[in-house]
């Protein structure tokens, strides 16, 4: 009996241990630590890189922690827009705000630097001057050195504008000023008036029938100061028309 006992023994101490069930949830974690190392060294890395190049990098990890809250859906809402309605017969009207300003001639000429007649800019002085005539300007013999009508010598200085005007067409004043000559003018101006414009300006009006002003008179611009005629030095009727500045004649053109 006792020889077989041993063998027995023998054979039950010489049998494997019996293996352990294994845990599956102990396992999942190990892969997901490892992988959550591995992304975590990527993120290190990318994190190291950007700060040597002087970007700014946000990392998203994953994550297991349940979300806290509910996330909420947006719904859209429709919002009907007003219908505006009109009469098919009505008339629309779309009127331009209309932007004006008002020349001054006036107050340019006060604005005019008078220096002498030559050194005045046609451009600076443009619109100035109103046209002395009711009717329109018909320009004839221009300012400047030519041939005298009246002698037939070369070289004379026309002092002014001669205009085209039936005789007693009416001569206004070009702008407003104080009348400082009116009368007969020895040197074959006629009939002659003069006003003063203020700044070393003004304006002579010659040749006319009759004048319809007197020396210290003011006049507005536009006014009546005579009707045109050809008395004086003339060969038909016209209006001699002059500007002087300083005493010195310009081109009358310059400053209409």
């Amino acid at each position: 009996m006792s020889k077989h006992a041993a063998p027995s023994r023998r054979r039950a101490s010489a049998q494997a241990p019996a293996p352990r069930p294994r845990d599956g949830q102990a396992s999942g974690r190990r892969r997901a630590e490892t992988k959550n190392r591995s992304i975590g060294d990527a993120a290190q890395k990318v994190a190291i890189t950007a700060a040597t190049s002087g970007l700014i990098l946000t990392v998203a990890l994953p994550t297991t922690a349940a979300v806290s809250e509910p996330v909420q859906e947006m719904q859209a809402v429709a919002v009907e827009a007003p219908v505006v309605s009109a009469d098919p017969q009505a008339t629309a009207d779309f009127e331009r705000a209309a932007l004006s300003s008002r020349f001054d001639p006036e107050a340019k000429l006060r604005q005019v630097v008078v220096a002498a007649g030559s050194e005045i800019s046609a451009g600076a002085a443009q619109g100035t001057l109103a046209k002395p005539l009711a009717s329109e300007l018909v320009q004839t013999s221009g300012f400047g050195y030519r041939v005298s009508p009246i002698t037939g010598s070369a070289g004379e200085l026309h002092r002014g504008q001669d205009f085209a005007a039936a005789c007693g067409t009416d001569v206004t004043a070009a702008a407003a000023g104080t009348v400082t000559f009116s009368g007969w003018h020895d040197f074959g101006g006629g009939n002659r008036v003069v006003v003063d414009h203020g700044n070393g300006v003004e304006t002579t009006y010659n040749h006319m029938s009759s004048r319809a002003v007197a020396v210290g008179d003011t006049v507005e611009r536009g006014a009546l100061v005579g009707v045109s005629g050809t008395t004086g030095a003339s060969t038909g009727c016209h209006l001699h028309f002059e500007v002087m500045v300083n005493g010195e004649v310009v081109d009358p053109l310059g400053w209409l």
